[in-house]
C-alpha cells in the first residue's frame, strides 16, 4: 500500500434494523472519497454479525465509482479488525476507520468502544456521546438538565405498560402522540397515533425494537435540521427544513419513496436561524458529541403563540445517501461531499492524536 495515502476502512451493514440504510450510505461514501488521498477498504458486517472484507465492492471500486451498485453487500473474505490495524501501523501507514453503522451495535457506543480499544482513529462521536444520543430517554433527560426546550414526553420500560397506559398518556400528553423505540433511528418502529387503540398497537410495535419506549406529544411545527462539524471548534451549517409527504418523516419518506421535500436553506428570519445554530452547538456540547452530528428541531412560531425552538434529537451517524440532509446541508453551506469526507478524517486524526498525548505516560 502507498505510504502517502490514508487507509480508510469504511465499516457498513451491521446487525441493526438499519442495516439496509447503512449499505446505501456506504456506497455513496466510497464513490465520493478521493482516490488520490485514500486507499478505501470497505468492510461489511452481516446481519448475523460476521465481519467480511467486501471483495466485490473493492473490485467494483477499482473499476471506477460508476461501477458500484446502489447499495454495497457485506459479502467477501473474513476480516479481523485488530490484525488489520496492526498491519497498517507496522507498515507505517496512516489509518482511519469510518463507521457507517446506523442504530444499535454501531451508533450507540459499542463500535466506538471497540475502536478505542484498537487504538485507531475513527470518524464521529466517542463512546459517551454516541451512547447518550442513541438512547432517547437519556438524551431527553440530559437536554432537560441543560435547559434545552423540547416536546413533552414520557419514557418507560415495556414491563411498565398495562391496559391503563394508553388512556393515561393521552390524558397527560394529548390525543396526537408519537411512539418511538428509545434506541433506534431512521424512523424505524415509530408510529403516530390519535386514539387509545392506535396507541396500544404502537407501544407493542416499539417494544419489538427496544425494551425502552418514548412517547412524545404531537408537535404542530416545522421540522428544521442542522449539520454540526468539529471537535473543539464547531461549525454549524445553514438550517434546512423537512417537508414530509407522509403523516410524519417516515422511513419510507426518507429512503424508499424519496418524496419528502427539502428546503435548504430553510426560510427563516435571520435571528431565528442564528438562535437555532447556537442551540445546535449547545446540544452538541451537552451530549459530548465530537466529529459530526445532525441536530433536529421543531419550530413553533412564537408570533402565533408557539414555544419557539424545541429539540427533537441528535443523530451521530447521519445518513449520507443522495437525499440525506447532512451532506446536503454542508453542500448548501459551501462544503462539497468530498471535502466533507476530508474534514471528517482530519477531525478523527486530530482527536486521536490529542487523546494519545494524554494517555502516553
Amino acid at each position: 500500500m502507498s505510504a502517502d495515502k490514508t487507509r480508510l476502512i469504511v465499516i457498513f451493514g451491521g446487525r441493526s434494523a438499519e442495516h439496509d440504510v447503512s449499505c446505501v450510505t456506504a456506497r455513496h461514501v466510497l464513490a465520493a472519497a478521493d482516490s488520490s488521498k485514500y486507499l478505501v477498504e470497505p468492510v461489511g458486517i452481516t446481519r448475523e454479525g460476521a465481519w467480511v472484507r467486501a471483495d466485490d465492492a473493492i473490485a467494483e471500486l477499482e473499476s471506477g465509482a460508476n461501477e458500484l451498485p446502489d447499495a454495497l453487500k457485506p459479502v467477501g473474505s473474513d476480516f479481523e479488525l485488530l490484525p488489520a490495524v496492526r498491519e497498517s501501523v507496522n507498515e507505517g501507514e496512516q489509518i482511519v476507520v469510518l463507521p457507517l453503522l446506523h442504530g444499535p451495535l454501531g451508533e450507540d457506543g459499542t463500535m466506538q468502544g471497540l475502536l478505542e480499544l484498537a487504538d485507531v482513529p475513527y470518524v464521529g462521536c466517542g463512546v459517551l456521546g454516541s451512547a447518550l444520543t442513541m438512547d432517547k430517554i437519556k438524551a431527553k433527560e440530559s437536554a432537560t438538565y441543560h435547559g434545552i426546550a423540547q416536546a413533552e414526553w414520557r419514557g418507560f420500560h415495556v414491563t411498565d405498560i398495562d391496559d391503563a397506559t394508553p388512556a393515561q398518556l393521552i390524558d397527560e400528553l394529548g390525543d396526537t402522540l408519537f411512539v418511538k423505540p428509545a434506541n433506534m433511528g431512521s424512523s424505524i418502529g415509530v408510529s403516530r397515533t390519535t386514539n387509545a387503540d392506535e396507541l396500544a398497537e404502537a407501544l407493542a410495535l416499539a417494544g419489538t425494537y427496544d425494551e425502552w419506549i418514548v412517547v412524545e406529544e404531537g408537535i404542530d411545527g416545522r421540522e428544521i435540521e442542522l449539520a454540526v462539524l468539529g471537535n473543539r471548534e464547531l461549525e454549524v451549517s445553514v438550517p434546512g427544513e423537512i417537508l414530509p409527504t407522509d403523516d410524519f418523516y417516515s422511513y419510507a419518506d426518507k429512503y424508499h419513496d424519496g418524496t419528502a421535500g427539502l428546503s435548504i436553506p430553510a426560510e427563516l428570519p435571520a435571528d431565528a436561524s442564528a438562535e437555532v445554530q447556537d442551540l445546535a452547538r449547545k446540544a452538541f456540547r451537552a451530549f459530548r458529541c465530537e466529529g459530526m452530528a445532525r441536530a433536529d428541531f421543531f419550530y413553533e412560531d412564537p408570533a402565533t403563540g408557539g414555544r419557539g425552538w424545541l429539540l427533537n434529537e441528535l443523530n451521530t451517524i447521519p445518513g449520507f445517501t443522495p437525499i440525506s440532509m447532512y451532506p446536503k446541508l454542508w453542500e448548501a453551506s459551501g462544503l462539497s461531499y468530498g471535502a466533507l469526507i476530508d474534514r471528517l478524517v482530519e477531525l478523527a486524526l486530530e482527536r486521536h492524536g490529542r487523546r494519545r498525548r494524554r494517555t502516553d505516560y
